[in-house]
């Protein structure tokens, strides 16, 4: 069992441990998500989105959930969580419940290893869920460490004005760069060169500003390869 928060502090540590950030493929991968409210509702949007396969554990859900269960695109086990739900899965997240049950899904995840969370209680969580800002496939991760997810909110909803749709559009754009680049540049040093170069380059600007086509013109003629056809 892995030692929880509280456990460490009350070990006798000044500060708890520091949480590790990493991001983890969830694709394929059983989910199984307590409580059938708006914050499940959130829960799933994101997970779906990762390609995990996702059971909802809850007598009733909101109507967006009850839609997903409908067509097919999450299982609905329509009745409170029971031990022994969590078999087979490879992560736990819960809303806030019954403190008997949320506390009972926390236990039966750590007798199994699986990573939990039960949403704004610090002390049934292994893992805690960052502020996210999305633009295409750049993903900006926001953590207050538990401490205060309201400045974790804020700070992404300044990130949010800041990081424009050119973020993603650069991205996807470097994603076909990348393969074209590495067949034609062996060297390490010379293709982090042009990469740096690129970053550094009115590129950017040139998507904010809606001139895509000059942006990919301007990336290839830094790189010295042609990008790959979309979708490839």
């Amino acid at each position: 069992m892995r030692p929880t928060r509280s456990a460490a502090t009350l070990s006798g540590d000044a500060r708890p441990p520091a949480y590790y950030p990493v991001y983890v493929s969830l694709a394929e991968r059983l989910v199984v998500v307590k409580g059938g409210g708006p914050v499940a509702e959130r829960r799933v949007t994101g997970l779906l989105r990762c390609g995990a396969r996702v059971r909802v554990v809850a007598p009733e859900l909101t109507p967006e959930l009850e839609q997903r269960a409908r067509g097919g695109e999450i299982e609905h086990v329509a009745r409170p969580y029971r031990t022994g739900d969590l078999e087979g899965a490879a992560l736990a997240l819960a809303e806030p419940g019954e403190p008997a049950s949320d506390a009972s899904f926390f236990a039966e995840a750590e007798r199994r290893g699986i990573f939990v969370n039960v949403e704004d209680d610090l002390e049934h969580c292994s893992f805690i869920m960052p502020a996210l800002v999305r633009r295409g496939d750049l993903v900006v991760a926001i953590s207050t460490s538990g401490r205060a997810p309201a400045l974790a909110v804020r700070l992404r909803e300044r990130l949010e004005r800041e990081l424009g749709p050119e973020y993603g559009a650069l991205l996807e754009l470097a994603g076909r760069l990348r393969a074209p680049l590495a067949r034609a540049v062996p060297g390490f040093e010379e293709r982090r060169r042009r990469w740096y170069e690129l970053v550094d380059s009115e590129v950017l600007v040139l998507f904010r500003d809606g001139r895509a086509t000059e942006a990919r013109e301007r990336a290839e003629q830094i790189m010295g390869v042609a990008a790959e056809r979309p979708g490839r």
